[in-house]
């Protein structure tokens, strides 16, 4: 079972639509797969599921760390979508009223001990976190095996990412030794844009596991959020959709490698 976390500090890299289309691949190729949302926007989780986006999930979860007494099965927090193979977590609004209370409780280790109790039933995991490094992206880090960083190609990014990169080193030194900085993800790279190859090539220069895929911008994202349907599903011809499968196969080469 691997577990992968899409984060970046950065708002508005399209983290969350990265998450759910490598998700939705994932699934759609014969793996078990879960997503888990840990935003308070929840954009990850009414992507996928839409009108039914408002069940007991992630929010249930951390409010059960704050209950000694009555915990609710982490089965029970775990919902099959209208796509075979593919499960998730989904977020809810009370996540923020509750991120002050475990912090002062010391609760961050406790997805990774729920996540350890899934093992044989899912094959990947992909965790969305909000843009910031908070109470619910830290636990995520710690819970993870790889970190996937969504890049959007420009100066501010670079510098975004600079930052990211200390704060994941210290995470990665305190509390999770095998957490990896998996791909550095170009997002919405403009065909014949300079700026972006030219900021990218600075990025392999400096030792950044950058992907070789480049996810291009398209209207069709957009479109695919507005159905509740993941790409390989809503267009499964795009090239955009394309692009997630190439992206989601580069991913499983560096794991086997």
């Amino acid at each position: 079972m691997i577990r992968r976390v899409v984060f970046n500090q950065k708002g508005g890299v399209g983290k969350s639509s990265i998450a759910v289309n490598l998700a939705a691949v994932s699934a759609q190729q014969g793996l078990k797969t879960l997503l888990i949302d840990l935003d308070v926007q929840g954009n990850a989780s009414q992507y996928v599921m839409g009108a039914h986006a408002a069940r007991p999930g992630t929010e249930v979860f951390f409010q059960n760390q704050l209950n000694l007494y009555a915990r609710e099965p982490l089965a029970t927090l775990i919902h099959e979508t209208h796509f075979a193979g593919l499960s998730i977590m989904p977020s809810g609004p009370g996540l923020l009223e509750l991120e002050h209370k475990l912090e002062s409780r010391y609760k961050m280790y406790k997805l990774r001990e729920a996540l350890d109790t899934l093992l044989g039933q899912f094959d990947r995991i992909y965790l969305d976190t909000p843009p910031a490094l908070n109470f619910f992206s830290r636990s995520a880090l710690i819970a993870a095996d790889d970190v996937l960083v969504p890049f959007d190609c420009d100066r501010f990014a670079v510098h975004a990412l600079h930052q990211l990169t200390m704060n994941f080193d210290e995470i990665r030194a305190d509390h999770n030794p095998s957490l990896r900085l998996a791909a550095v993800i170009p997002n919405q790279v403009p065909a014949r844009a300079s700026l972006p190859r030219t900021l990218i090539a600075s990025l392999v220069a400096d030792g950044y596991p950058v992907t070789e895929t480049l996810l291009p911008p398209s209207v069709v994202m957009r479109e695919s959020h507005e159905l509740s349907k993941p790409l390989v599903f809503s267009h499964p011809n795009h090239r955009l959709t394309h692009a997630f499968q190439a992206l989601h196969a580069e991913l499983e080469r560096g794991m086997r490698g």
